[in-house]
């Protein structure tokens, strides 16, 4: 037996999984609050204490770790057009892991400058323009920054044209040059972009975050854990040499904060009849709703479902209803008991943070007329025809309504514009080891991937029933 530790501090929670890479099996998997106002090495121990009451003394040939401890990787990004280079900014960001607090369009203000301030993020990205294009903005918006003293790393990723000018504006702080990520109008490359926001994260940020005393404890990596995650699926989805993946998926990961969503799939128009309108979107795409979530955000998910859906589907009356909402306002670690008025909400809150993350996620598909006739234009990812959807999250894996819950992705008549998926093969994350997986599979993908297939439990098939 050859067991590697792969570790996750979470904001909350500090998870590990034990796995065995010769035999290619889960040894076992546990969890202990993240003592990051201490050292997190001490809910680490505690944690491994747990694991190896299920699994015995182990000898670990590797240990291997993500964080999204202390608030994760915070960014702020600033670019020209909101829908394209700006846009093209955001992606990059969260497609490496990072929690996008802000994202400026056009010229920097004094105003825009305060808040970046107050903010005060990891990292900040700064774009705009393509290659040979606009020089202006993004000239402007370095000279905004050097006025002020700040202390967090600048990466620039626009106009190369003007790359070094703003490297010099910047003199005396942090900067680091990456390729543009939209050189051309309507092409985007992001992946410079999120390879720098990686190492740094990697090389920097985790000082900040309390980290540096794990580092000696841990064989290799240290990356954000939502970029783990966002490995796992393309490895799912894709497969790699030697063992096939599952094809196009989605993943639903829905937070007590935020409802995380992944999507691997090329999602462009399928009939000749429809045009594209916008950026084209990566195969793998993550969106943040930092609105949704099922107890620090839990009110963003009334707002965007209504009293009176959350309500229906929950099936209590509203003075009820909010009698419970204000009990999670004040305990944000309550847990429903089965049969519960509170499971009964915690079924809605959750079928809704699905179904509004989703349909944010996903593109939409309208009706136009032109010269030609009818026309239909789609803007975003058609995920259709999707046929997996991997769903993850303590409201989703700790109830028997599992799959009632996350056919909320599913298209519905009540939203006939939205492109989500028309029916999937559910599976169910309920150990929690897409980032360990994510982990592993930069150095095992095979067992990484086998693994996974494993252990993803299969709910069976549904169809979406919304009301």
């Amino acid at each position: 037996m050859k067991p590697i530790l792969l570790i996750d501090f979470g904001s909350t929670y500090t998870k590990v999984t034990a796995v065995d890479i010769e035999n290619e099996v889960l040894l076992g998997t546990a969890d202990a609050y993240t003592t990051i106002e201490t050292d997190v090495r001490n809910g680490l121990e505690n944690a491994l204490q747990k694991l190896h009451a299920i699994t015995g003394p182990l000898d670990y040939a590797a240990r291997y770790a993500c964080s999204s401890a202390a608030g994760g990787l915070r960014m702020v990004t600033s670019g020209l057009v909101p829908e394209l280079t700006a846009e093209a900014a955001h992606q990059a960001s969260l497609g490496a892991g990072a929690k996008v607090i802000k994202c400026f369009s056009f010229q920097l203000t004094e105003d825009d400058i305060e808040e970046i301030m107050h903010i005060s993020p990891d990292i900040f990205l700064l774009v705009g323009g393509t290659d040979g294009g606009n020089t202006e903005c993004i000239l402007h918006n370095a000279k905004m920054l050097s006025a002020v003293p700040f202390t967090f790393p600048v990466i620039i990723a626009g106009n190369r044209t003007a790359a070094r000018e703003c490297e010099r504006i910047l003199q005396g702080h942090e900067v680091h040059i990456v390729d543009n990520v939209m050189p051309k109008f309507g092409v985007l490359n992001t992946e410079p972009a999120r390879k720098k926001i990686r190492e740094l994260f990697l090389n920097r940020i985790i000082q900040a975050k309390g980290l540096t005393g794990a580092q000696e404890l841990l064989s290799g990596i240290l990356m954000p854990t939502p970029s783990a995650v966002m490995k796992a699926m393309e490895l799912l989805s894709r497969g790699c040499e030697g063992e096939s993946g599952i094809g196009d998926l989605i993943c639903v990961d829905v937070g007590g904060a935020t409802t995380d969503i992944y999507s691997m799939a090329d999602g462009m128009p399928k009939d000749a009849g429809t045009v594209y309108k916008g950026l084209p979107e990566p195969y793998g795409k993550r969106t943040v709703e930092g609105d949704i979530g099922m107890r620090y955000s839990v009110r963003g998910i009334v707002e965007a479902a209504g009293i009176a859906r959350i309500c229906r589907l929950a099936g209590l009356p509203e003075d009820r209803v909010n009698e419970l909402l204000a009990q999670l306002d004040e305990h944000k670690d309550l847990i429903p008991e089965a049969g519960s008025d509170l499971e009964k909400l915690d079924f809605a809150l959750a079928s809704m943070a699905i179904e509004t993350a989703v349909s944010r996620h996903a593109g939409t598909m309208e009706e136009t007329y032109t010269l030609l006739g009818l026309t239909y234009v789609q803007s975003g990812k058609d995920l259709r025809h999707v046929k997996q959807l991997v769903v993850t999250g303590g409201s989703l894996i700790r109830t028997r309504r599992t799959g009632d819950i996350a056919a909320h992705a599913f298209a519905s008549p009540l939203q006939p514009t939205s492109l989500r998926p028309l029916t999937c093969d559910i599976r169910v994350d309920r150990k929690y080891i897409l980032a360990a997986m994510g982990l592993l599979s930069e150095y095992q993908p095979q067992t990484a991937l086998r693994i996974m297939k494993k252990e993803l439990q299969y709910d069976g098939y549904s169809e979406q029933t919304n009301s």
